[in-house]
């Protein structure tokens, strides 16, 4: 009988799966800055928090007017530049250290709401996407709960740039915070 017939809950077969990557991860050997297992048990232990954490258009909105909220965006300079929501705070991803995520989140339970190329469509230029396993917000959340950020949100939906409330800013946005048309 395959995994798929066992008569489990979606939650079970990922615990399990888990489980059984982790039993079978090799130790990072001969380099202490590399810990896949650390990786795995941190996005075990984030799946719960990050499902609780998606929140709808409406929301993300709200909770980005308040003056106390950090709008994240850790896509490249260049697409950041070109498009981004307005307001938000840019560091690319592969920039991500310690360091670099104090200077723009204050502190670790700062209220930090994320979103990435996958959560728009229609502007494949700002926002290219990705294959959904490899989508930046995963990784993002992952990597800020790594590093202790304790109150972090992430976008939901799937937005059609030209039709969203969310108000934009960059070289593709017009006064109006929408999309310029090319």
């Amino acid at each position: 009988m395959s995994l798929a017939m066992l008569p489990c809950r979606r939650d079970s077969l990922v615990f399990l799966a888990a489980a059984l990557a982790l039993a079978t991860a090799r130790a990072d050997e001969g380099n202490p800055r590399i810990d896949y297992r650390g990786f795995f048990k941190g996005v075990a232990d984030v799946e719960a928090l990050r499902d609780g954490r998606r929140i709808d258009e409406d929301e993300f909105i709200a909770l980005a007017a308040q003056p106390e909220t950090i709008v994240l965006d850790a896509r490249s300079r260049e697409k950041f530049n070109l498009l981004h929501v307005r307001g938000a705070r840019h560091l690319s991803f592969p920039d991500i250290t310690a360091d670099e995520l104090s200077k723009v989140i204050p502190t670790k339970d700062t209220r930090v709401l994320i979103y990435c190329n996958n959560n728009f469509v229609n502007e494949e230029r700002a926002f290219a996407s990705k294959a959904a396993p490899a989508a930046l917000n995963v990784h993002t959340f992952n990597v800020l709960h790594a590093y202790g950020y304790t109150n972090i949100y992430e976008l939901k939906p799937l937005l059609d740039v030209r039709t969203t409330k969310i108000p934009f800013a960059g070289s593709a946005a017009d006064a109006r915070g929408k999309v310029a048309r090319r």
